[in-house]
């Protein structure tokens, strides 16, 4: 059974997905998508007659409590591990949540809208003592169009970093480049935070690859060699970006990761992390956004 009251419009369902957890699924004309409700976590989108864009882990756990492998995970209010409880949940809590679906819309160009919800941080004082709402809409088309707003309702000024961790599908990582992150400085997680500055050559991969990109509100195109096509992201209010692909070693030290799904999938992360932390005021609201295509 569903909890929703929603009249929802034709090609939507919300029904039980994997591991019993509430799901929507979409299909229309434009295209075909899925989102749960748990941490309001984006599973799939595949524009029609095109090859699927979103990347999932086949050993993703769909449990109450654990994160979703694969998809679009939001990240917040912290990016990695918490500043300082090493054992509150990496990347926060917003993706462990239940989430409220306030709203869904078809328009006349059968692009269907999802607008969900979760109210301030109840149960996470001991780790972010601030209140916030959030509000995540999915514009779901020919084109993926994302936007997380936060809204600040607190007295107190409240520390926010954010990310849309979307994993995306590729033909082969090995046949992979990234471009549009040229000149832009980079955190290389692998080599203990050292700045570095990417050349003009776009980033190819040949071994495990965790970079935070800072300072950048630049758009990034996958060029997806293997499959013959170009993924676009455009974001809005975000000046960081990530790329990461675990490769071999560390695809097979997790479990919710199939050890040889590597090399099928990449992160391109529309975020605003470390250096590019937000401060938002007492009634602060910022929107992060993120607009996908396929060329």
């Amino acid at each position: 059974m569903t909890s929703s009251p929603l009249s929802l419009p034709s090609g939507v369902v919300l029904h039980a997905g994997s591991g019993g957890l509430e799901r929507l699924s979409i299909d229309t004309p434009a295209c075909t998508g899925e989102i749960y409700l748990h941490g309001a976590h984006l599973t799939a989108w595949q524009p029609r007659g095109a090859a699927p864009v979103i990347w999932m882990s086949g050993c993703s756990q769909f449990e109450p409590g654990r994160p979703i492998r694969g998809g679009i995970p939001i990240c917040f209010p912290w990016f990695g591990p918490h500043p300082s409880n090493p054992g509150a949940p990496p990347h926060g809590f917003a993706r462990l949540a239940p989430w409220t679906l306030d709203r869904v819309d078809r328009a006349a160009d059968d692009a269907v809208t999802v607008t969900l919800s979760l109210r301030n941080a109840a149960g996470h004082d001991d780790l972010w003592p601030h209140r916030c709402v959030l509000t995540y809409t999915a514009r779901f088309g020919r084109e993926l169009a994302l936007e997380l707003a936060v809204h600040n309702v607190d007295a107190i000024a409240c520390p926010v970093q954010e990310a849309l961790h979307t994993y995306f599908a590729v033909g082969d990582i090995r046949q992979v480049a990234i471009e549009g992150l040229a000149g832009a400085t980079y955190v290389d997680k692998l080599r203990g935070g050292e700045r570095c500055v990417q050349g003009a050559a776009p980033i190819r991969f040949t071994g495990e690859t965790d970079r935070p990109y800072l300072g950048t509100e630049a758009a990034t195109t996958i060029v997806d060699e293997a499959w013959q096509r170009r993924i676009v992201i455009e974001k809005q209010e975000s000046r960081t970006t990530v790329v990461w692909n675990p490769w071999i070693a560390k695809a097979r030290a997790m479990p919710d990761f199939g050890d040889d799904e590597w090399s099928s999938m990449v992160c391109v992360e529309t975020a605003n992390a470390l250096d590019d932390a937000l401060t938002l005021p007492p009634g602060g609201l910022h929107r992060l956004g993120a607009r996908i295509r396929v060329e």
